[in-house]
């Protein structure tokens, strides 16, 4: 996985688990119509499957045993909630409070909880899973990533774009149940869904025993 920057697992969970969380995120879901619904952490069910030993195997896989979970968020592509996501890095990490450095930075608020972009070291010791709650297809906007694009460090947008316009993207197609690891620092977009079929994702982010050195402590989120 660390040579291309992502890799996908096959039936990791099964169809009826898949069900089961699908109702009961009923509400995050259609309760108010939206793309998606952050910081999940707190919500007992979605604390209980970002530490299933299954999915923390394949986190320890990439970190070491030290891999704790430590953000989950909710994305979902449907009929009323259709998007575009240009090319980027995943960058800005949940910080538990403000240190002054030149490395973190710039930072906001979201939802309560403060945040910052990351310097390239720290986001090595990040990793995601994205366990998909319904099959990932070409027609329903799947995530198109650049294959060792990680490999690059931090770059600036532009850079971004640069590298998307001259190397080749995979789209990965997920079965329902399945789960996509990457790294954040893997250039990724998605495309508008061409279909009305949902497509639903539980992406979860884990880190090195949440990074106690270097004054750096990650927000449960």
């Amino acid at each position: 996985m660390d040579d291309l920057g992502y890799s996908i697992e096959a039936n990791l969970v099964s169809q009826a688990e898949c069900d089961s969380l699908v109702e009961t995120l009923s509400y995050e879901m259609h309760g108010h119509g939206r793309a998606g619904c952050r910081h999940l952490m707190s919500h007992p069910r979605i604390a209980a499957l970002a530490n299933d030993p299954r999915l923390l195997q394949l986190a320890k896989q990439s970190l070491g045993s030290g891999a704790v979970p430590f953000r989950a968020t909710l994305f979902q592509k449907s009929a009323k909630a259709n998007w575009l996501v240009v090319w980027h890095q995943d960058t800005a990490l949940p910080l538990a409070f403000h240190q002054d450095s030149a490395e973190w930075g710039p930072w906001s608020k979201k939802a309560g909880i403060l945040y910052a972009h990351a310097p390239g070291w720290a986001l090595s010791r990040v990793v995601a899973l994205r366990l998909h709650l319904d099959a990932s297809t070409v027609e329903n906007g799947p995530l198109r990533v650049i294959p060792a694009s990680h490999r690059h460090g931090v770059l600036s947008d532009e850079s971004v774009f640069e590298t998307a316009r001259h190397e080749e993207y995979v789209n990965c197609l997920v079965p329902r149940g399945g789960v996509l690891v990457m790294r954040p620092l893997l250039i990724h977009s998605s495309s508008k869904a061409r279909t009305e079929a949902p497509r639903r994702v539980m992406h979860i982010e884990y880190a090195d025993s949440l990074m106690p050195d270097k004054d750096t402590h990650l927000a449960i989120a």
